[in-house]
């Protein structure tokens, strides 16, 4: 939870809290708001002075609570934010255009709840859109993505079961700094214990979390896009140096953050990062830089090219 947030942002936070959470103690909404429990109980106050009844017990069982009654205002959606909703669902799950599907379920009780004039064109735009699906998206698991979203906002180590793309599964106590959706997945950026090191984990092949009694603080002025992007290109199985002869800044623009680390050197310029899939970066990433480039390493991407050279030379020789 960010800490330049106004003390109205952070009691309508403890309301939501609250709200979804009956029975959350001081101790547990301090570390959900990021703040001291003095400070948590100065937010119930703020509550309780703008006439929302916030019931407290003690004991195993107590803690606060929203008292009975209490209704929160009904959400009001203009025809241009319904539609805009429906097209938002649609485009990030296809499989919501389905009323069996988890998230198709909640935009059905959404559409339905509108008015009428409103929910007509949102009924009619979830019937008749079609959306292919992404063979590159991945759902993690909506229980796991709450714990994790938890862990965040209230800044608490968790222990985490993680099984790579080979099946192999492993336990890990991480930092959890930020969660990040690019391209239809879904990444943990993270510090983790068992490397000592920063690392990006893909929520969908997260298996459980454990919260821990431990705290933490994430780096300040945290970039959560531009580290993740620094380093999905580092830590893959099979290395890669490739050398340009033109400047970093010509180079630059057409680099995606995943192919590696890009400096200078001499005149030109050195790309040092590593892949999973050598024939993919030979045939989306290298071939579309427009400039002379040498691959130096490592032997699997210069097979890579190797191959694809001659599969392009043999597309425009003439044939006996």
């Amino acid at each position: 939870m960010p800490n330049d947030l106004s003390p109205t942002a952070r009691a309508l936070r403890t309301l939501d809290i609250l709200r979804t959470r009956p029975g959350t103690t001081a101790g547990e909404l301090a570390g959900r708001l990021g703040v001291t429990e003095r400070a948590a109980r100065r937010y119930v106050g703020i509550l309780r002075e703008a006439g929302i009844p916030v019931e407290s017990a003690r004991g195993p069982h107590g803690g606060y609570r929203l008292g009975r009654g209490m209704r929160l205002p009904p959400v009001h959606f203009t025809q241009a934010e319904a539609l805009g909703l429906v097209m938002a669902v649609l485009s990030g799950q296809p499989a919501a255009a389905d009323a069996g599907d988890l998230v198709g379920t909640a935009l059905g009780k959404v559409v339905k709840a509108l008015p009428e004039g409103v929910g007509r064109q949102a009924a009619l735009l979830r019937q008749y859109a079609s959306a292919a699906p992404d063979p590159y998206s991945a759902r993690p698991d909506p229980a796991v993505t709450s714990e994790l979203v938890g862990a965040v906002a209230a800044r608490h180590r968790v222990g985490l079961t993680y099984r790579s793309e080979a099946g192999n599964e492993w336990e890990a106590e991480v930092d959890p700094w930020s969660l990040v959706v690019r391209y239809g997945r879904w990444y943990l950026l993270c510090h983790s214990h068992r490397a000592n090191a920063i690392r990006t984990y893909r929520v969908d092949r997260v298996r459980a979390v454990r919260r821990t009694e431990h705290g933490f603080r994430p780096p300040e002025d945290l970039d959560a896009v531009t580290v993740l992007e620094e380093h999905l290109g580092l830590g893959w199985e099979f290395p890669t140096r490739v050398v340009f002869d033109a400047p970093p800044a010509e180079v630059a623009p057409w680099v995606r953050p995943p192919m590696g680390r890009l400096d200078s050197l001499g005149d030109g310029c050195v790309l040092v990062g590593s892949t999973r899939n050598p024939a993919m970066y030979a045939q989306e990433w290298l071939a579309r830089i427009p400039f002379a480039f040498r691959v130096e390493g490592g032997r699997e991407l210069r097979a890579a090219v190797t191959a694809l050279a001659a599969r392009l030379t043999a597309a425009v020789t003439d044939q006996p």
